[in-house]
């Protein structure tokens, strides 16, 4: 299991995004342990309340429990990895919450405990805890015979492709995969020997090389956004400054929007407002489908919920009346029978439990294997829109280019 944990504040934002059912097909309240609220923003702005008695500004541990992207875990095997990540980071016991995400095909979990020890109320102080969470999380990788991952790997191993939280969501704005930018920079580098060079390069992948405020190379793209040309070629300043040279000739950022602004005629905006039209009308029928099947999948959940929560209550007056009341009671406890049929109850009971998770478990799966076939659909017309968005970017360096030739 990936285990991605932080102490955090913010009850109320928290609450909304682990409750969000925009961004995931299905969100499960697994359990709320040690809470008198009822759903989980009540439970989190407890938790906030009670922290109000001490110092304590991040009054609550997060943490994130992902299988591999190849491959299921179950319900048991997501709460058996939340178990042990409490007990690692010394959360035993304390008030948490514990939520199911499903989403594009793949199940994960995240939970969420109090750090106030209702006792002493003092923060529990979680040291290392990040560490710790790695090398559980090998463990888990260990002990479901899963490939391990090249940061969890003690050989040294480690993924070129390791990108920061800015990053992430920088190219996240834009619609593209950063691993597709990066790559539009280090093949740029690879095939110039020279700043004009590298200059064109990037222009031909719609990235424009400009001087940064602090005199160093950068590149803008056509909607303003503004990359460190270091952080994309994965190098140090002074290697790119070797090839490159001064930067001081370049125009600043401020110019180079305004020239891009100047360059870019109305025709190409109508141009690019078709593509993304275009896109939107293919992506349709699909968010369609998905949301048809969001909706399907919740009914099948619900329904199989209230079968489940029926049956239990029969069988549960199936249990009681075995109990006999009156004389007959009384001789059952006195003659032993009585705890006979309480220890089979109980054991009717568990595995009544465990048959009811079993269900959820298999109607999960099968809705998770259906949705991946959805997201393979997805994910291929997506990978088609950014071969267009890449064609669009070259076709406008090139009208820029021309642009300046006709100016000259």
């Amino acid at each position: 299991m990936i285990l991605v944990g932080s102490q955090r504040a913010g009850a109320i934002n928290l609450a909304d995004h682990l409750m969000n059912t925009h961004e995931n097909d299905h969100v499960t309240i697994h359990e709320l342990r040690g809470f008198v609220g009822r759903d989980l923003h009540e439970a989190l702005q407890e938790a906030h309340a009670i922290s109000k008695s001490t110092k304590c500004e991040q009054f609550m541990f997060s943490l994130s429990v992902s299988p591999p992207k190849d491959q299921d875990a179950s319900e048991q095997d997501l709460l058996n990895a939340i178990e042990r990540a409490e007990k690692t980071v010394g959360l035993d016991g304390q008030p948490h919450a514990v939520i199911f995400h499903e989403k594009q095909g793949r199940r994960h979990a995240h939970a969420v405990w109090s750090r106030i020890d209702a006792d002493t109320m003092r923060a529990i102080n979680l040291p290392h805890f990040k560490n710790r969470l790695m090398t559980l999380s090998r463990e888990l990788f260990l002990d479901h015979s899963w490939e391990l991952p090249n940061g969890l790997r003690r050989d040294g191993g480690k993924s070129p492709l390791n990108f920061t939280l800015d990053e992430w969501q920088q190219a996240k704005r834009l619609g593209l995969d950063p691993r597709e930018i990066k790559q539009s920079f280090q093949e740029a580098w690879k095939h110039s020997d020279s700043k004009r060079a590298f200059q064109h390069a990037l222009e031909d992948r719609g990235y424009f090389l400009c001087r940064g405020d602090r005199r160093g190379f950068v590149a803008m793209d056509i909607h303003g956004e503004v990359f460190s040309v270091p952080r994309m070629l994965n190098i140090k300043t002074k290697e790119v400054a070797a090839r490159l040279g001064d930067p001081q000739d370049l125009q600043s950022t401020d110019q180079t929007r305004s020239a891009i602004a100047e360059k870019v005629t109305d025709h190409i905006h109508r141009y690019i407002d078709r593509v993304d039209e275009h896109h939107t009308r293919e992506m349709a029928p699909l968010d369609q489908q998905k949301q048809a099947m969001k909706e399907a999948q919740r009914k099948e959940r619900q329904t199989l919920k209230a079968k489940q929560k029926e049956r239990w209550q029969q069988e549960s007056r199936d249990r009681a009346r075995s109990l006999r009341n009156g004389l007959a009671g009384l001789w059952d406890r006195v003659s032993g029978r009585a705890n006979a049929i309480k220890d089979q109850n109980e054991r009717e009971a568990w595995d009544a439990a465990k048959r009811d998770q079993q269900q959820r478990d298999d109607l999960v799966t099968a809705h998770l294997k259906e949705r991946r076939i959805l997201q393979e659909k997805m994910d291929a017309l997506r990978r088609k829109h950014a071969l267009n968005r890449k064609i669009l970017a070259r076709d406008l360096a090139q009208t820029m280019r021309l642009s300046d030739q006709i100016e000259l």
